[in-house]
């Protein structure tokens, strides 16, 4: 009483050769389609004809063809009987006792699907005329999402709350088609002739999940920036686009469960645009600032400030020559044997040690630059 499964793996003319009566998807879907009612073929490719099957309606004995990257969902008064999530062709038997109602493939896909099936399988014996709807199993793209006024969260690195108007794209998948039929699919699409398409304009319930990742972006970009393991920095979301598909996914099963309530799950992100308000822009700055005087960078940006000074002093001449070349090895300890002058009071240890620490704690500087430049102003 369910489905027998014909021939496993990818499928093409030859079966189309052999039965006459089958069902398949219908020609000419959109890459964005995620459902969408199986279709009789009338003809195929002049191989074939279907002179046998019923409009809307699966017969007893009646073949599917399921391709790779979807499944199959049968049907009854509103409740799913079976399942295929393998691509391959499968025969409808209510009579057989070696017939199955779910095929859920490997991976992931078994595991959640099964736990589904077993919550809600159709608990009856299944009539011997169903609906048949696919449902795709693949990256779905083009999903937008936007803000037009700036979101703002706490920043782990900068240590303070920041703020930005951002846009871009996600990539999503159907990880539980039972869960995703059930639960979030409105019943105006279970019925032949409608697509489900995430990227519809008129799809309200697609609408409902582009508010609900605008609502989640702040958390997302929180736990980004707040994550050790990602490196604390906004400025890397842009080149990470896994990395920050798994924020935002965090963020929105938090707030909307889309994978543990209705089988679907953020897989892909691309931020087209991050604009930071003024305030964010002059910490970056700031950041940027520190970023460059501290460690091997601030010691090659220092010696070519030096160096540009000397060249500046052998071609101008004059006191203010001496004085700049002066002032560039006393900077840099003494250059081509010239003793360090003394350290004038605007040079005091103390005063750039609490500078230091003052650094140190709005984060701009990090505990091993804190020490190099303690041991370097105490002379260690």
């Amino acid at each position: 009483m369910g489905l027998v499964q014909a021939m496993k793996g990818a499928v093409g003319g030859m079966l189309g050769d052999q039965w006459k009566d089958f069902l398949t998807i219908p020609d000419g879907l959109p890459p964005t389609a995620a459902l969408f009612a199986a279709v009789p073929r009338g003809t195929n490719a002049g191989r074939g004809s279907n002179v046998h099957g019923s409009a809307n309606i699966i017969s007893n004995g009646s073949k599917i063809v399921v391709p790779e990257g979807y499944g199959l969902l049968l049907m009854q008064d509103g409740k799913i009987t079976a399942l295929a999530a393998e691509p391959g062709g499968y025969e409808w038997r209510s009579d057989d006792v070696q017939s199955k109602s779910i095929f859920a493939g490997d991976g992931l896909l078994d595991s959640l699907v099964m736990q589904s099936w077993e919550r809600f399988k159709f608990g009856g014996i299944p009539g011997s005329q169903q609906l048949a709807f696919f449902v795709s199993l693949k990256e779905l793209p083009d999903n937008r999402f936007g803000t037009q006024s700036e979101i703002y969260w706490d920043d782990g690195f900068l240590g303070t709350q920041v703020g930005a108007i951002t846009r871009g794209s996600y990539t999503l998948k159907i990880v539980d088609p039972i869960l995703f039929v059930k639960n979030f699919v409105p019943a105006s699409y279970l019925q032949p002739g409608r697509v489900f398409d995430f990227t519809d304009l008129d799809n309200a319930a697609a609408a409902q999940l582009f508010n609900e990742v605008v609502a989640s972006l702040a958390p997302a970009f929180s736990r980004y920036t707040n994550d050790p393991a990602k490196g604390n920095r906004i400025t890397r979301i842009q080149q990470d686009s896994v990395g920050f598909a798994q924020s935002l996914a965090e963020a929105v099963e938090a707030g909307y469960q889309w994978k543990a309530e209705r089988g679907l799950a953020i897989v892909k992100t691309a931020i087209v645009s991050i604009e930071y308000d003024a305030n964010t822009r002059e910490l970056l700055k700031t950041v940027q600032r520190a970023d460059a005087l501290s460690g091997a960078r601030g010691n090659s940006n220092l010696q070519a400030s030096v160096a540009q000074g000397i060249q500046s002093a052998g071609e101008n001449g004059g006191a203010a020559g001496i004085v700049g070349l002066g002032m560039a090895s006393g900077m840099l300890g003494g250059i081509g044997g010239l003793q360090q002058p003394a350290t004038p009071a605007g040079d005091d240890p103390v005063a750039k040690l609490k500078k230091a620490k003052e650094m140190l704690d709005l984060g701009l500087i990090t505990q091993a630059d804190y020490d190099a430049l303690k041991a370097k102003a105490l002379g260690l």
